[in-house]
């Protein structure tokens, strides 16, 4: 079976064809584009899809990073792989930024507890800790930085993650793995293709409202009919 997953949470606009049965990624294709996902991301996937020599009808599954991340970036993604799964009729699979990273970790320091962190800006940071096997123990939530750094030290944890230099920083000696914002696309697929189908469809994980809001002097009265 061949799975194909997205990811838009945060700067790359990322998609690959991943083999489930040899375990590799046959196609793949990441732009660094900051914002505008929207724009990008079919040309993406037709990018890789063509280097993976598939066509939709060669899919079995879709993959998506459901954040948290960029509120717009993970809406288009989640968005897409929700559609593709519906006219394709294959399973759509939901892959959190925080396990992407913290599978990294492990990958890297073995089987390990692993706090994904990620600066959530107002001196809060998103959080999950997961444990050696990758079972998730606490989160995803938005905590502080003290409370990051509590979950860290209570079971000896690698930090990996944007958050790492906030978190390094007010704490010197933490072990710290990966301080990007998202990690490989090729991770987000392994983690799927080892989740495997399920009837749920992915939702984006939104830990607190969009900053955006409507400015009020703005907002034009209804008008009664």
């Amino acid at each position: 079976m061949r799975l194909l997953a997205i990811d838009t949470a945060a700067g790359p606009c990322a998609a690959c064809v991943f083999d489930v049965a040899s375990g590799e990624v046959a196609g793949r294709e990441v732009r660094d584009i900051g914002k505008g996902h929207a724009e990008h991301l079919m040309d993406v996937i037709d990018t890789a899809m063509r280097r993976a020599g598939t066509g939709f009808a060669g899919l079995g599954a879709v993959a998506v990073s459901v954040g948290p991340g960029s509120f717009t970036g993970v809406r288009v993604g989640v968005s897409a792989a929700r559609g593709f799964a519906m006219a394709l009729k294959v399973p759509a699979i939901g892959v959190t930024t925080l396990e992407a990273i913290a599978a990294e970790a492990r990958a890297s320091f073995g089987p390990r507890h692993v706090l994904g962190a990620l600066d959530a800006g107002r001196g809060e940071i998103h959080a999950a800790l997961y444990d050696g096997s990758g079972t998730l123990c606490y989160g995803p939530a938005v905590v502080t930085i003290e409370e990051a750094l509590s979950l860290a030290e209570a079971c000896a944890a690698v930090v990996a993650g944007s958050a790492v230099p906030i978190l390094a920083g007010a704490r010197p000696g933490l072990e710290v793995g990966p301080a990007g914002a998202t990690a490989d696309i090729g991770t987000y697929a392994m983690i799927a293709a080892a989740k495997g189908g399920s009837s749920e469809r992915p939702k984006p994980v939104y830990l607190r409202e969009a900053d955006a809001r409507p400015q009020a002097g703005f907002v034009l009265p209804r008008q009664g009919r």
